[in-house]
């Protein structure tokens, strides 16, 4: 397989509602797609952060750059650009990993597609179809919240996720419970917004037997979160924590966690995704898959990765509605609380060339001809 061009497409998508988290709303997801040309295949990837570094340090000007840059040239250095030597070639760029998992699920669904394997059997998943959970966004007042919850259980949905900060956390837990009953899957997401003074606080949510609270201290301190499980019967469950399947290990070793959310892109691609699969399962812990607000592009990897047999928890894999009012693929659409596993050679889909034309701000050729502005 020879690398022969690369480019970026900067799309721009309107969100259905806005989202809301303790770092910030969004009303659009404005990112970019990833399209590799080989020799034998096309492929396609989509970064997955914001145009800020709010969520993590990582955003779209930035990553255009590094993968320009940086990991373009060591890709197109190597004899024959393969996933398994991708990472390799990589690797001498430190951190980047949401950049490095755009390239290198790029040039795995073009490898893919030309062998005729779907990234399911690639991967090894089990299932062909997986339990859809959704993440609801902080709201203005009780009443929306309940409304917009009701409406997702009416669609389907097998799991509800709260988003928390102080100050919204207690009583919208305490109003979904009193509303829907003990036996609806809750689970709470905090995006880092406590700190282990807060544990006296948080305390209060071990209550309401939710599944998790994922992520309420500051992001890679482990020892901190390994402090305030001691004090939660709540399970804690790291996201922006775990970038590697090294912090996996750390953090289950040192009792930090007891869940893991994997995202395939914050941690650098589908490889290593699944060694952080394979880590949990092999010591017991759940996990299950996150999302970023994904496109059909980063969704439909995203569904096969959650059909592995460890991802015993319902994943953030929502349905296209639930973000978009028209997604640039095909989309995705809730059955019996489910989503189905791409089952096509590669990532399983591909954009709708009118709707992504209309979604495309700007294109820039990377790599194998002259750069567009």
């Amino acid at each position: 397989m020879r690398l022969e061009r690369v480019e970026l497409l900067h799309v721009a998508l309107p969100l259905v509602t806005p989202f809301r988290t303790s770092f910030g709303t969004m009303t659009s997801k404005d990112t970019f797609l990833l399209r590799v040309v080989t020799d034998e295949a096309e492929g396609w990837s989509e970064f997955a952060a914001d145009p800020e570094p709010l969520y993590c340090s990582e955003f779209v000007a930035g990553a255009e750059t590094v993968i320009r840059d940086f990991l373009l040239p060591r890709v197109a250095a190597l004899p024959e650009p393969t996933t398994a030597a991708v990472a390799p070639a990589m690797a001498a760029v430190k951190g980047h990993e949401l950049a490095k998992a755009a390239v290198e699920t790029a040039l795995l669904d073009a490898e893919l597609r030309a062998y005729g394997m779907p990234i399911a059997t690639f991967l090894g998943s089990v299932r062909d179809r997986v339990p859809a959970g959704v993440s609801v966004g902080i709201k203005n007042s009780l009443p929306e919240l309940i409304d917009d919850v009701e409406k997702y259980l009416d669609e389907g949905y097998v799991r509800i996720k709260l988003k928390i900060e102080p100050g919204w956390d207690v009583e919208p837990v305490r109003a979904v419970r009193e509303r829907f009953g003990d036996a609806l899957p809750l689970q709470v997401d905090a995006n880092t917004a406590y700190t282990l003074a807060d544990a006296p606080h948080l305390r209060k949510l071990d209550a309401f037997d939710l599944l998790l609270i994922e992520e309420p201290l500051a992001e890679n301190n482990l020892h901190a979160h390994a402090r305030l499980q001691r004090r939660l019967t709540t399970p804690v469950c790291l996201d922006e924590s775990i970038h590697t399947a090294s912090d996996a290990a750390s953090a289950i070793a040192m009792d930090a966690c007891r869940v893991i959310n994997v995202k395939p892109a914050r941690v650098g691609g589908y490889t290593e995704a699944r060694r952080i699969h394979d880590i949990a399962t092999a010591h017991g812990v759940p996990v299950w898959c996150g999302g970023m607000l994904e496109t059909g592009i980063g969704r439909a990897p995203n569904l096969a990765l959650a059909a592995l047999p460890g991802f015993t928890l319902p994943g953030d894999t929502s349905a296209s509605k639930r973000y978009f009012a028209e997604d640039i693929t095909e989309p995705f659409v809730l059955v019996d609380g489910h989503l189905p596993v791409p089952t096509t050679p590669g990532i399983g889909i591909s954009p709708l060339p009118d709707t992504l034309a209309r979604f495309t701000t700007s294109t820039r050729v990377l790599y194998g001809g002259a750069r567009k502005l």
